[in-house]
């Protein structure tokens, strides 16, 4: 027999502690949401469901899907009712969220979306839309105007009755254009994605639609912007791998109602935000986000300590025939080079951080077995991610012996295997002027430091000799601490 969906109407058949910790019914929509992914639902839904259960206040979100309308038909199904499921070894622990009261598609809602932004209800802005959503130039960072769908948006802006927006920058600035013309009221846009100094790059790309816009009242537009529009940064975290048959079961098992939109991710969850508010918002903190002055510290610590160890273990597990994060940290070898990575790396974070807490998460995080973190995921685009995770330690604290594993152990991953891919099918943009450094054994370190862009490093021998002394144990599968 097919279960009932999870919906307003079936919502009281679910055991009362797994049911929202806040009543939809008494929520009010004082957040737009722009992003519809598994992330935004278990992340800043959960926090922001429980801002309004402790706090009294009706925070609720209205989301807006900027591409593909099956999630957003998928939300409208269950009346935006979902489950979180944390991911732990057995059986999980799940609970329904009622923080999202609607959804929205980004093109065919764009009028209501306008009407939501610009009512002084509305305080906040927040966005899950990928680095890849902001349509930044990758030279310089800012707008790129010579994106097609941003060139179309911007010649919208030069007529009276304009289609509707293909671009996240487009509908946000136009948004925001209308916001300020109604009423004037300040608002917070606050990134949520996973990039450094994500607040200053969105508002980078909103002033840099406004300046390029044809609109009469542009310059007035940007000195509102400039005045009343807040946009902190933030240091987000917590893997949501993408849901899985088996998730909607077990949530299924859990509800006692079908959830098609189910999503799982580990316990852990982190959000670092800079205190730099233009409007009223969620009292976040009240779930155990952090409200700094300066965010900057905690993204540095975020990037070189998780997402380099992350590098770490991918390449020294790929060479060591290792599948996942939880098999690499779990072999011989596993914690000790974390532990030991991290110890050197932590030389090159400013004060005040918690590192040591923040290690003894790391280990916990990465030895949860039911996180299945493909390390051939993770050891993808290396020649992009290693220039941030380790190279900056690297060049600002000197060398030593793990950053220079590491290093060896990414030269090793990126040896040509068959039909044109790298050896453990890792994929990177560069692979191809990689593969051809290969063609040179006896410099094929040097050429491959070239290759990404460290110069400098490549012209220190000691350095490269280091690295070319693990390479023989690493092409042989050991790993050797």
């Amino acid at each position: 027999m097919v279960s009932a969906l999870l919906s307003c109407s079936t919502v009281d058949r679910i055991p009362a502690e797994l049911r929202p910790l806040a009543d939809p019914a008494e929520l009010r929509p004082r957040i737009v949401h722009f992003g519809l992914g598994a992330f935004h639902r278990a992340h800043q839904a959960v926090y922001t469901e429980a801002a309004a259960a402790r706090t009294g206040q009706p925070w609720g979100i209205v989301a807006v899907g900027p591409r593909s309308a099956a999630p957003v038909e998928a939300a409208r199904a269950q009346d935006c009712l979902f489950s979180v499921t944390d991911r732990v070894p057995g059986a999980g622990r799940t609970r329904v969220v009622g923080s999202v009261l609607d959804a929205l598609r980004m093109r065919e809602d764009a009028a209501r979306i306008d009407e939501l932004i610009a009512s002084p209800q509305i305080t906040t802005i927040t966005l899950t839309v990928t680095e890849k959503g902001y349509t930044r130039d990758p030279a310089t960072g800012l707008l790129d105007t010579a994106d097609p769908d941003v060139a179309a948006d911007l010649a919208a802006t030069a007529v009276s009755d304009p289609a509707p927006m293909r671009t996240v920058a487009g509908r946000l600035t136009a948004s925001l254009a209308a916001r300020f013309r109604r009423c004037g009221a300040p608002v917070n846009v606050v990134s949520c994605d996973n990039a450094a100094g994500n607040g200053a790059a969105l508002a980078a790309v909103v002033r840099g639609f406004a300046e390029a816009s044809a609109w009469p009242d542009r310059d007035a537009l940007l000195d509102w912007l400039a005045a009343s529009a807040a946009f902190p940064a933030t240091v987000v975290d917590r893997i949501v791998p993408a849901s899985t048959g088996a998730d909607r079961a077990a949530a299924e098992k859990a509800l006692g109602v079908r959830d098609e939109t189910a999503v799982a991710g580990e316990p852990f969850r982190q959000w670092v935000l800079e205190d730099r508010f233009a409007a009223d918002r969620p009292a976040w903190e009240t779930d155990g986000a952090l409200v700094v002055p300066d965010a900057a510290p905690y993204q540095l610590m975020k990037l070189r300590l998780l997402n380099g160890s992350h590098s770490l273990l991918a390449y020294l597990g790929l060479a060591a025939g290792c599948g996942t994060v939880a098999e690499a940290v779990a072999a011989d070898w596993g914690e000790r080079a974390v532990r030991r990575f991290t110890g050197e790396v932590t030389a090159s974070l400013p004060g005040g951080l918690d590192v040591a807490g923040y290690v003894e998460d790391l280990i916990t995080r990465f030895a949860n077995p039911a996180i299945a973190h493909r390390l051939r995921q993770i050891g993808s685009d290396g020649s992009l991610k290693i220039l941030q995770r380790w190279l900056g330690p690297l060049r600002e604290r000197g060398v030593t012996p793990m950053l220079v594993l590491a290093l060896a152990a990414w030269v090793n991953a990126t040896r040509p295997g068959e039909n044109g891919g790298q050896v453990f099918g890792t994929a990177d943009p560069a692979a191809v002027a990689l593969a051809r450094c290969w063609q040179h054994p006896d410099k094929v370190v040097t050429r491959l430091l070239m290759t990404i862009g460290a110069a400098d490093l490549a012209e220190d021998r000691d350095l490269v000799s280091s690295i070319q002394a693990h390479l023989p144990a690493l092409a042989a599968g050991r790993v050797e601490l």
